[in-house]
């Protein structure tokens, strides 16, 4: 696992962006997996800028989202197709027949979580899995105790998700109780893990899934299993790791991150070390 730790939440942002578009532009069929909730909302900003501005092409790439609330229509605003259509799908060139979710009002969920499931396959599996994470450390909505090996399925919300993501409804009683989910092991089953945690409020989760137990009591912690795995956070979010100087120090010295450093202005000397290079430029000093 790669902990990037950067010193705003919008450089972290434009870092998971870059990311997702230097892979989309080596493999411009890649699969990818997407997350939704605020924290996405920015990446997703950025991505349609890159688009217009740099013409990142998403032309013939697919898309998996990870979950959907069950008994909400595509239709609806609160769903997670029109969260996606409205913030990317719609504002890029991407195929709509070529983005894929979870069907919220399928007649039969065991059925539509199989052929999801199927789905991922028939596209040669997930390449890149943007992920986020919840108050109580799920993936997607793998709340607390879900097994390591689970595939898409229909799972009950858990009071903590519906307390985060009730104020996004009218009311809080709009909210589904359910919603279909990638499970922990199609996650796990994605070529590369990209998750991005912002401000201070994830502080104390991104801890103890980046440097607790292993547990299902936490389904990010999975993660710590996964061979390619680039969490990217801001200061704030970093705040109670015990080991942020490490982490510095493998970015600093990490060849794959050297397309992002390069792509940074230079940095401009401190006042003192301006002060210095002006005298010596004036004959007083060696």
């Amino acid at each position: 696992m790669d902990v990037v730790i950067l010193s705003r939440a919008d450089t972290a942002t434009d870092f998971v962006a870059r990311v997702i578009a230097r892979e989309l532009r080596r493999a411009p069929q890649l699969t990818l997996g997407l997350a939704t909730g605020r924290t996405m909302e920015a990446v997703y900003a950025r991505l349609v800028q890159m688009h217009r501005e740099e013409a990142l092409d998403f032309s013939a790439c697919h898309t998996f989202n990870l979950d959907e609330y069950a008994g909400l229509p595509a239709s609806h605003p609160n769903s997670y197709r029109h969260y996606m259509n409205q913030l990317l799908f719609q504002q890029v060139n991407i195929d709509l027949a070529n983005t894929h979710l979870p069907e919220g009002v399928a007649a039969d969920f065991t059925a539509e979580c199989a052929r999801y499931e199927a789905e991922i396959i028939r596209c040669g599996g997930i390449d890149l899995q943007l992920l986020g994470i919840g108050n109580n450390g799920h993936l997607g909505f793998n709340e607390p105790l879900s097994a390591f090996h689970s595939r898409t399925r229909v799972q009950v919300l858990s009071p903590t998700t519906l307390a985060q993501n009730a104020p996004q409804f009218a009311s809080p009683e709009q909210m589904p109780r359910r919603a279909i989910t990638m499970g922990v092991g199609t996650i796990l089953d994605c070529r590369r893990c990209l998750l991005l945690a912002t401000g201070p409020e994830k502080a104390a989760i991104v801890a103890r899934a980046l440097e607790g137990p292993v547990t299902s009591m936490i389904s990010a912690t999975a993660l710590q299993w996964h061979p390619a795995c680039t969490v990217v956070l801001d200061k704030a979010a970093a705040g109670q790791l015990k080991e942020k100087e490490f982490y510095r120090w493998v970015f600093a010295n990490q060849p794959e991150w050297n397309f992002y450093r390069e792509a940074l202005p230079a940095a401009k000397p401190a006042p003192r070390k301006q002060a210095a290079k002006r005298a010596v430029a004036a004959g007083r000093l060696k």
